[in-house]
Protein backbone atom coordinates (compact mmCIF):
# COMPACT_ATOMS: atom_id res chain seq x y z
CA UNK A 1 0.00 0.00 0.00
CA UNK A 2 1.19 3.25 -0.55
CA UNK A 3 1.72 5.88 2.15
CA UNK A 4 -1.33 7.71 1.07
CA UNK A 5 -3.64 5.00 1.08
CA UNK A 6 -2.62 4.05 4.83
CA UNK A 7 -3.18 7.57 6.14
CA UNK A 8 -6.33 7.12 4.21
CA UNK A 9 -7.24 4.41 5.88
CA UNK A 10 -6.83 5.76 9.76
CA UNK A 11 -9.46 8.42 9.15
CA UNK A 12 -8.14 10.91 10.99
CA UNK A 13 -10.74 13.61 10.45
CA UNK A 14 -13.47 10.46 11.48
CA UNK A 15 -11.22 10.04 14.93
CA UNK A 16 -11.75 13.96 15.81
CA UNK A 17 -15.10 13.26 15.59
CA UNK A 18 -14.53 11.67 18.92
CA UNK A 19 -13.17 15.08 20.67
CA UNK A 20 -16.00 16.04 22.11
CA UNK A 21 -15.34 13.57 24.86
CA UNK A 22 -12.20 14.87 25.42
CA UNK A 23 -13.30 18.29 25.81
CA UNK A 24 -15.85 17.24 27.72
CA UNK A 25 -13.51 15.78 30.35
CA UNK A 26 -11.29 18.33 30.26
CA UNK A 27 -13.87 21.46 30.89
CA UNK A 28 -15.04 19.37 33.90
CA UNK A 29 -11.26 19.04 35.58
CA UNK A 30 -9.61 20.97 37.57
CA UNK A 31 -6.81 23.36 36.01
CA UNK A 32 -5.27 20.91 34.20
CA UNK A 33 -1.70 19.66 33.38
CA UNK A 34 -1.24 20.96 29.79
CA UNK A 35 1.49 18.86 28.86
CA UNK A 36 0.26 15.76 30.53
CA UNK A 37 -3.51 16.73 28.82
CA UNK A 38 -1.37 17.23 25.08
CA UNK A 39 -0.12 13.81 25.46
CA UNK A 40 -3.33 12.44 26.11
CA UNK A 41 -4.99 13.97 23.53
CA UNK A 42 -2.45 12.91 21.31
CA UNK A 43 -2.99 9.01 22.34
CA UNK A 44 -6.41 9.17 21.53
CA UNK A 45 -6.88 11.03 18.57
CA UNK A 46 -3.44 10.29 16.83
CA UNK A 47 -2.69 6.74 17.51
CA UNK A 48 -5.59 4.34 19.45
CA UNK A 49 -8.57 5.49 17.44
CA UNK A 50 -6.42 5.43 14.07
CA UNK A 51 -5.32 2.00 14.86
CA UNK A 52 -8.83 1.32 15.37
CA UNK A 53 -10.06 2.50 12.64
CA UNK A 54 -6.45 0.85 10.25
CA UNK A 55 -7.74 -2.35 11.59
CA UNK A 56 -11.66 -2.18 11.02
CA UNK A 57 -10.26 -1.41 7.29
CA UNK A 58 -8.06 -4.26 7.21
CA UNK A 59 -10.77 -6.56 8.09
CA UNK A 60 -13.75 -5.51 5.96
CA UNK A 61 -12.32 -4.81 3.05
CA UNK A 62 -14.66 -2.34 1.97
CA UNK A 63 -15.09 -1.30 -1.10
CA UNK A 64 -17.82 1.21 -0.82
CA UNK A 65 -18.09 4.33 1.04
CA UNK A 66 -16.93 3.58 4.88
CA UNK A 67 -16.24 6.10 7.49
CA UNK A 68 -14.82 9.31 5.99
CA UNK A 69 -13.66 7.80 2.70
CA UNK A 70 -16.31 7.53 -0.39
CA UNK A 71 -13.92 5.65 -2.43
CA UNK A 72 -11.62 3.62 0.43
CA UNK A 73 -8.08 2.11 -1.58
CA UNK A 74 -7.54 -1.34 -1.26
CA UNK A 75 -5.62 -3.02 2.01
CA UNK A 76 -2.96 -5.11 1.79
CA UNK A 77 -1.33 -6.80 5.13
CA UNK A 78 1.33 -3.44 5.86
CA UNK A 79 -2.27 -1.95 6.99
CA UNK A 80 -2.63 -4.66 9.46
CA UNK A 81 1.45 -3.72 10.64
CA UNK A 82 0.55 0.11 10.77
CA UNK A 83 -2.52 -0.57 13.22
CA UNK A 84 -0.56 -3.09 15.19
CA UNK A 85 2.05 -0.49 15.08
CA UNK A 86 0.17 2.25 15.98
CA UNK A 87 -1.42 0.55 19.15
CA UNK A 88 2.08 -0.62 20.52
CA UNK A 89 2.66 3.57 20.67
CA UNK A 90 -0.14 4.21 22.21
CA UNK A 91 0.46 1.98 25.09
CA UNK A 92 4.30 2.68 25.32
CA UNK A 93 3.08 6.49 26.01
CA UNK A 94 -0.09 5.53 28.00
CA UNK A 95 2.69 4.07 30.96
CA UNK A 96 4.12 8.13 30.55
CA UNK A 97 0.31 8.80 31.60
CA UNK A 98 -0.28 6.32 34.25
CA UNK A 99 -0.78 2.68 34.47
CA UNK A 100 -4.78 3.51 34.41
CA UNK A 101 -4.60 5.36 31.36
CA UNK A 102 -2.63 2.04 29.87
CA UNK A 103 -5.05 -0.45 31.26
CA UNK A 104 -7.89 1.59 29.42
CA UNK A 105 -6.27 1.84 26.36
CA UNK A 106 -5.21 -1.91 26.22
CA UNK A 107 -9.03 -3.13 26.90
CA UNK A 108 -9.74 0.07 24.19
CA UNK A 109 -7.72 -1.98 21.44
CA UNK A 110 -9.01 -5.50 22.09
CA UNK A 111 -12.45 -4.46 21.99
CA UNK A 112 -12.03 -2.41 18.42
CA UNK A 113 -10.08 -5.90 17.28
CA UNK A 114 -12.83 -8.18 18.80
CA UNK A 115 -15.41 -5.73 16.96
CA UNK A 116 -13.64 -6.25 13.38
CA UNK A 117 -11.62 -9.56 13.58
CA UNK A 118 -13.62 -12.36 11.28
CA UNK A 119 -13.31 -15.14 14.07
CA UNK A 120 -15.24 -12.89 16.63
CA UNK A 121 -16.89 -9.94 14.61
CA UNK A 122 -19.25 -8.03 17.35
CA UNK A 123 -20.12 -6.13 14.34
CA UNK A 124 -22.18 -8.28 13.41
CA UNK A 125 -24.13 -8.52 16.43
CA UNK A 126 -26.70 -5.36 15.93
CA UNK A 127 -27.38 -4.41 19.44
CA UNK A 128 -24.53 -5.34 21.31
CA UNK A 129 -21.93 -4.03 19.19
CA UNK A 130 -24.45 -0.98 19.66
CA UNK A 131 -23.76 -0.94 23.55
CA UNK A 132 -20.49 -1.78 23.14
CA UNK A 133 -19.02 0.48 21.05
CA UNK A 134 -20.85 3.56 22.50
CA UNK A 135 -20.31 2.17 26.29
CA UNK A 136 -16.35 2.45 25.20
CA UNK A 137 -16.57 5.22 22.89
CA UNK A 138 -18.44 7.74 24.99
CA UNK A 139 -18.66 6.94 28.81
CA UNK A 140 -15.44 4.44 29.18
CA UNK A 141 -13.34 7.01 27.48
CA UNK A 142 -14.83 10.03 29.46
CA UNK A 143 -13.85 8.34 32.93
CA UNK A 144 -10.56 6.91 31.81
CA UNK A 145 -9.81 10.68 30.22
CA UNK A 146 -11.13 12.41 33.27
CA UNK A 147 -8.43 10.27 35.42
CA UNK A 148 -5.90 10.51 33.06
CA UNK A 149 -5.59 14.39 33.15
CA UNK A 150 -6.56 14.85 36.96
CA UNK A 151 -4.30 11.97 37.89
CA UNK A 152 -7.08 10.89 40.41
CA UNK A 153 -6.96 7.07 42.13
CA UNK A 154 -9.90 4.96 40.60
CA UNK A 155 -11.66 4.95 43.53
CA UNK A 156 -11.95 8.39 43.69
CA UNK A 157 -13.50 8.51 40.12
CA UNK A 158 -17.53 7.05 40.15
CA UNK A 159 -18.91 10.06 41.29
CA UNK A 160 -22.59 10.17 40.83
CA UNK A 161 -21.69 13.58 38.72
CA UNK A 162 -19.15 11.64 37.07
CA UNK A 163 -21.10 8.44 35.94
CA UNK A 164 -24.28 10.63 34.70
CA UNK A 165 -21.83 12.96 32.35
CA UNK A 166 -19.92 9.51 31.08
CA UNK A 167 -23.59 8.14 30.25
CA UNK A 168 -24.26 11.47 28.28
CA UNK A 169 -20.77 10.68 26.31
CA UNK A 170 -22.17 7.59 25.60
CA UNK A 171 -26.14 8.37 24.68
CA UNK A 172 -24.37 10.99 21.96
CA UNK A 173 -22.14 7.50 20.36
CA UNK A 174 -25.51 6.07 20.89
CA UNK A 175 -27.21 8.24 19.13
CA UNK A 176 -24.73 8.86 16.04
CA UNK A 177 -24.05 5.19 15.55
CA UNK A 178 -27.03 3.89 13.78
CA UNK A 179 -26.54 7.60 11.16
CA UNK A 180 -22.92 5.82 10.32
CA UNK A 181 -24.08 3.06 9.10
CA UNK A 182 -27.52 4.14 7.05
CA UNK A 183 -25.86 4.35 4.19
CA UNK A 184 -23.54 0.64 3.71
CA UNK A 185 -26.61 -1.55 4.07
CA UNK A 186 -25.41 -2.99 0.73
CA UNK A 187 -21.66 -3.46 1.60
CA UNK A 188 -23.09 -4.90 4.94
CA UNK A 189 -25.41 -7.25 3.69
CA UNK A 190 -22.73 -8.62 0.60
CA UNK A 191 -20.02 -9.25 4.06
CA UNK A 192 -23.47 -10.95 6.32
CA UNK A 193 -23.37 -8.22 8.62
CA UNK A 194 -26.44 -7.34 10.59
CA UNK A 195 -26.16 -3.63 12.02
CA UNK A 196 -27.81 -2.15 14.37
CA UNK A 197 -29.10 0.45 11.06
CA UNK A 198 -29.73 -2.73 8.61
CA UNK A 199 -31.88 -4.28 11.41
CA UNK A 200 -34.09 -1.24 11.97
CA UNK A 201 -34.38 -0.34 8.46
CA UNK A 202 -33.82 3.71 7.27
CA UNK A 203 -36.71 5.53 9.23
CA UNK A 204 -36.27 3.56 12.39
CA UNK A 205 -32.86 4.53 12.54
CA UNK A 206 -33.98 7.80 12.08
CA UNK A 207 -36.32 7.28 14.70
CA UNK A 208 -33.68 6.02 17.13
CA UNK A 209 -31.30 8.47 16.75
CA UNK A 210 -34.30 10.91 17.98
CA UNK A 211 -34.98 9.14 20.70
CA UNK A 212 -31.43 8.54 21.83
CA UNK A 213 -30.65 12.30 21.14
CA UNK A 214 -33.56 13.23 23.12
CA UNK A 215 -33.14 11.37 26.34
CA UNK A 216 -28.62 13.21 26.12
CA UNK A 217 -30.20 16.52 26.03
CA UNK A 218 -32.91 15.49 29.01
CA UNK A 219 -29.57 14.02 30.66
CA UNK A 220 -27.89 17.70 29.69
CA UNK A 221 -30.83 19.56 31.50
CA UNK A 222 -30.28 17.30 34.42
CA UNK A 223 -26.40 17.54 34.71
CA UNK A 224 -26.57 21.63 34.17
CA UNK A 225 -29.33 22.08 36.23
CA UNK A 226 -31.57 23.78 33.97
CA UNK A 227 -28.69 26.58 33.80
CA UNK A 228 -27.40 28.88 31.01
CA UNK A 229 -25.12 26.07 29.89
CA UNK A 230 -27.62 23.74 28.60
CA UNK A 231 -29.14 26.60 26.36
CA UNK A 232 -25.84 27.60 24.81
CA UNK A 233 -25.85 23.37 23.90
CA UNK A 234 -29.12 23.83 21.79
CA UNK A 235 -28.08 26.83 20.20
CA UNK A 236 -24.55 24.85 19.47
CA UNK A 237 -26.74 21.71 18.38
CA UNK A 238 -30.07 23.28 16.71
CA UNK A 239 -28.05 23.35 13.38
CA UNK A 240 -27.61 19.72 12.83
CA UNK A 241 -30.86 19.14 14.65
CA UNK A 242 -32.01 21.31 11.61
CA UNK A 243 -30.61 19.09 9.21
CA UNK A 244 -31.07 15.46 10.48
CA UNK A 245 -35.17 16.94 10.98
CA UNK A 246 -34.92 18.27 6.73
CA UNK A 247 -32.71 15.32 6.01
CA UNK A 248 -35.79 12.77 7.11
CA UNK A 249 -38.25 14.61 5.62
CA UNK A 250 -35.90 13.96 2.12
CA UNK A 251 -35.36 10.40 2.81
CA UNK A 252 -39.03 9.80 3.56
CA UNK A 253 -40.01 10.44 -0.17
CA UNK A 254 -36.84 9.36 -1.30
CA UNK A 255 -35.09 6.32 0.43
CA UNK A 256 -31.96 6.84 -1.84
CA UNK A 257 -30.65 10.55 -0.18
CA UNK A 258 -30.04 8.19 2.93
CA UNK A 259 -26.20 8.21 1.48
CA UNK A 260 -22.68 8.79 2.42
CA UNK A 261 -22.99 12.88 1.50
CA UNK A 262 -26.02 13.40 4.14
CA UNK A 263 -24.50 11.64 6.58
CA UNK A 264 -21.45 12.74 6.23
CA UNK A 265 -23.15 15.74 6.87
CA UNK A 266 -24.90 14.88 10.19
CA UNK A 267 -22.06 13.99 11.70
CA UNK A 268 -20.05 16.73 11.12
CA UNK A 269 -23.08 19.02 11.89
CA UNK A 270 -23.03 17.36 15.04
CA UNK A 271 -19.20 17.09 15.52
CA UNK A 272 -18.81 20.73 15.10
CA UNK A 273 -21.66 21.74 17.84
CA UNK A 274 -20.40 19.57 20.27
CA UNK A 275 -16.85 20.53 19.89
CA UNK A 276 -17.82 24.66 19.96
CA UNK A 277 -19.98 23.89 22.80
CA UNK A 278 -17.21 22.14 25.42
CA UNK A 279 -14.79 24.34 23.77
CA UNK A 280 -16.68 27.16 24.74
CA UNK A 281 -17.66 25.80 28.56
CA UNK A 282 -13.77 24.85 28.86
CA UNK A 283 -13.40 28.73 27.72
CA UNK A 284 -16.03 30.10 30.32
CA UNK A 285 -14.71 27.88 33.66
Amino acid sequence: MTLRAILLHLRLPFSLFLLPVFWFALSQSVPPDLERSLLIAFILHFLLYPASNAYNSFFDKDEESIGVLENPPPVDQSLHYVAWGLDILALLLGMLVGWPFALYLLIYGLISKAYSHDRIRLKKYPVWSWLIVSSFQGGFTYLMTLQAINNVPLDQLFTNKTLLASSLCTLNVMAMYPVTQIYQHAEDARRGDLTLSRLLGIQGTFLCTFLVFSCSLLGFYIYFEGRSPFYLLLAFVLPAIIFFSLWFLRVRQDSTRADFRSAMRMTILSCIGLNGFFLTLLLMK
